[in-house]
């Protein structure tokens, strides 16, 4: 079994439902989140402009609701390298893994609904 790794960022509340509805849309139910996360996070460093999208998420405001998720380690290695390479082009930008965490679940909820069933 690989070994996975807490980690949490914070929300709008309205991203947070609209996170909350999709997933169970999608056929994960509420057990699925960190799955349906995890899913959003590798979508995301599969695109070339992904710093950009992170640059984006940065202007978030009003984030109050925590959303924790259990992430594997290798998956983990990866988003630390992805930060690395947002840092070269965005030095100043601050919260780099919250923020692309962020970008990763906004870029998958503007994309076409697509249910676990039907994949």
């Amino acid at each position: 079994m690989q070994k996975k790794v807490m980690t949490s960022i914070k929300l709008q509340k309205k991203l947070h439902q609209r996170l909350q509805q999709r997933i169970i849309e999608d056929g994960y139910g509420m057990r699925g989140k960190s799955k349906w996360i995890i899913e959003s996070i590798e979508s995301l460093l599969t695109l070339s402009d992904y710093p950009t999208l992170v640059d984006i998420a940065e202007d978030m405001d009003q984030l109050s609701d925590m959303v924790s998720i259990r992430v594997p380690e290798t998956l983990m290695v990866r988003i630390e390298q992805a930060i690395v390479h947002v840092r070269k082009q965005y030095p100043k930008l601050e919260g780099v893994k919250s923020n692309l965490i962020r970008a990763s679940i906004m870029q998958r909820l503007l994309r076409q609904s697509a249910s676990v069933t039907e994949a």
